[in-house]
């Protein structure tokens, strides 16, 4: 196994979810029903909090014994990460109209935060957690795109800029996981979270749109 295997093999395995989440319902679920600038903006500020919340938490937090053989430095990783978090947080807010002070929380960051091993943290952080935020920061330049309110333009090439650093993000996960996994459990084990790190984003998603009466497309 290797990492790029890997990665076609989650995409495969996780095909129908993954797909589901690159509709228009996502901003429904992700702002509560009211895609407007202000909420969808208010989303991708809060969503970016989080991730350099976990981040920080992880690096903080970093097993280097359990790595070291790997010649991997998790710390650092997890350090770099929170830092290209904090910013992306820093320029989404700077995109309001008005000032907005992002929040900390959400379903996947709680299920994200209770992983402990290197492989675990690393295949549902950085791996999996990736191919979710791109499909977010794609159904944003899409309602950018489609908008003709003042900064609009901006607005979308800022998400555009963003896909393409959370690309580089899932990369560097990749990489990592290469160092990391060592023997076929390591892998395994990698699948299996980085698996359920998609199904809890997903589960997270229908389950706002059913509050709301609505449900993911079936496609």
């Amino acid at each position: 196994m290797d990492a790029e295997t890997f990665l076609a093999e989650l995409e495969s395995d996780r095909q129908t979810q993954l797909r589901r989440l690159d509709s228009e319902s996502l901003l429904l679920a992700l702002t509560d029903g009211e895609p407007t600038p202000a909420t969808v903006l208010r989303a991708a500020a809060d969503s970016e909090h989080a991730a350099h919340v976990t981040f920080r938490e992880w690096a903080a937090t970093a097993d280097q014994s359990a790595s070291a053989t790997a010649e991997l430095d998790t710390q650092a990783l997890f350090a770099w990460t929170a830092d290209r978090e904090a910013d992306h947080r820093e320029r989404v807010c700077d995109a309001f109209d008005a000032t907005h002070d992002p929040v900390d929380g959400g379903t996947l960051h709680t299920y994200l935060r209770e992983r402990e091993r290197p492989v675990e943290r690393v295949a549902a952080g950085l791996v999996a957690r990736p191919l979710v935020s791109e499909r977010t920061h794609s159904r944003m330049i899409a309602f950018f795109a489609d908008e003709t309110v003042d900064r609009a333009d901006r607005r979308a090439e800022l998400f555009r800029a963003l896909r393409q650093e959370t690309a580089e993000e899932l990369q560097r996960g990749l990489d990592a996981l290469d160092a990391l996994c060592a023997t076929p459990d390591d892998w395994e084990r990698a699948r299996m979270v980085a698996g359920y790190t998609v199904q809890v984003a997903y589960d997270d998603y229908a389950d706002t749109l059913a509050g709301l009466g609505e449900s993911p497309p079936k496609r």
